[in-house]
């Protein structure tokens, strides 16, 4: 078979819009009643036709057992100058590589092998399990004070705003050994490089990035002259039999380390948040056994995962699910419903703390396994433990929830909740 031809009855195909560059897919997800919990419009994809090929000529992929396979597959590219090509010819526009594009190209997520395989390793020889959990007491104490300036301004808080948001942004920071002095300046170049959506803002990102490569570029410096102890200094100083990263390289791994994780680690935090809130039986387990916590990271990670969709570009003609897929094609990896696939979870729709066996796809898997997922995970463990056993009387303060407009992101825009 070359296409999928059945459509799902909540999709309508005649829905794409080229000038966004949403098809009627992802259109489908921006409607109110999939925006605010877009899982049944996923079972019904993986039900119907588990690869879906869209008007747009995109393919979709919701099965686990295909997604797991995409994503170690080396024929489906995660080269980022590849893709963002292959997106612009999909909507006809210009093929200009912006310079955020260029500086994410150049980084290990986004590279193929070989270059991957020897990026990751030099990475690998700094960020090491043993430096992240150093960090831990250091979190702990970040988590607090942000809480405790957050319990003081009223009887709500906004969790995104007050914790979710601000805490990835400080523990790069500290990671990094960026002076506190400079945290806000770098924060405000961390919610500039998110997302541009019009030519203003694109305009305003290429600024940004400029901005901050200049001041990634002296820190790199400072480090070479004067090593410290933070990971820039074990960056610089990483080897792998005689080989180092370049400059380009070096500034380009501290780019989307120091950017990468912000996102994602906001929004696991937000979503798990809610989803214990939905789900008193389990906030009442991890409350009383507070030991729970790892597990439920993992469980509340799979139930409702940070990013949504990852996209993937078609290096070589290869087949998936009986379908022939060509090179250059675009295929979109929905993580969201792969981690809720009766064939591979028990009861996937159930939040289940204690859940064995949780290999879910949220942080990727192999090779491609996420090089933050550690950092991201304590920073979930460390702000919901918190919350929980803190705040013994926390609730939702808000009837609807309301989300990130971007429907391959998934997180609260903001979340209100008295205590």
């Amino acid at each position: 078979m070359s296409r999928a031809t059945e459509l799902p009855e909540a999709v309508d195909k005649d829905s794409g819009d080229k000038d966004s560059g949403y098809d009627e897919v992802l259109l489908a997800l921006t409607r109110p009643e999939c925006h605010q919990d877009p899982h049944p419009f996923y079972a019904q994809m993986r039900r119907q036709h588990p690869v879906y090929r869209s008007t747009h000529g995109i393919w979709y992929l919701t099965r686990y057992a295909d997604v797991e396979a995409a994503v170690q597959d080396a024929r489906l590219s995660n080269d980022r100058e590849r893709m963002t090509r292959a997106l612009a010819a999909r909507q006809g526009a210009p093929q200009r590589l912006s310079r955020l594009t260029r500086r994410l190209g150049r980084v290990v997520s986004n590279t193929d092998p070989p270059d991957h395989t020897r990026l990751r390793k030099l990475i690998n020889k700094a960020f090491t399990a043993r430096r992240i959990h150093a960090l831990r007491p250091g979190i702990q104490t970040i988590v607090d004070e942000l809480l405790a300036a957050a319990l003081a301004a009223g009887p709500t808080i906004d969790l995104i705003a007050a914790l979710a948001s601000p805490l990835p942004t400080t523990v790069i920071c500290e990671l990094f050994g960026i002076p506190p002095r400079d945290t806000d300046r770098v924060r405000a170049w961390f919610h500039q490089v998110r997302g541009p959506t019009t030519a203003e803002d694109l305009h305003r990102v290429e600024q940004a990035v400029e901005q901050f490569e200049g001041y990634l570029a002296d820190l790199i410096r400072q480090r070479r002259a004067d090593p410290a102890e933070d990971i820039l200094s074990a960056l610089v100083a990483a080897q792998e039999r005689g080989d180092q990263l370049t400059d380009d390289e070096l500034l380009s791994t501290c780019f989307v380390l120091v950017t990468a994780g912000d996102q994602t680690t906001t929004n696991l935090i937000g979503n798990s948040m809610l989803a214990l809130l939905r789900h008193p039986d389990q906030l009442r387990r991890l409350r009383q056994d507070p030991t729970l916590i790892r597990s439920a990271i993992h469980e509340l990670a799979r139930y409702d995962s940070p990013s949504h969709i990852i996209i993937r570009v078609v290096a070589e003609p290869t087949e998936i699910g009986g379908y022939r897929l060509a090179e250059g094609e675009l295929v979109y990896l929905v993580l969201a419903a792969a981690n809720r696939d009766p064939d591979r979870f028990p009861d996937p729709d159930q939040l289940d703390l204690s859940r064995s066996d949780n290999r879910h796809l949220s942080f990727g898997t192999g090779p491609r396994f996420c090089l933050g997922a550690p950092l991201a995970r304590m920073q979930g463990e460390i702000a919901i433990g918190t919350l929980v056993q803190r705040l013994p009387a926390l609730r939702l303060d808000t009837e609807a929830v309301q989300w990130q407009p971007n429907p391959m992101l998934r997180g609260p825009a903001c979340l209100p909740l008295a205590y």
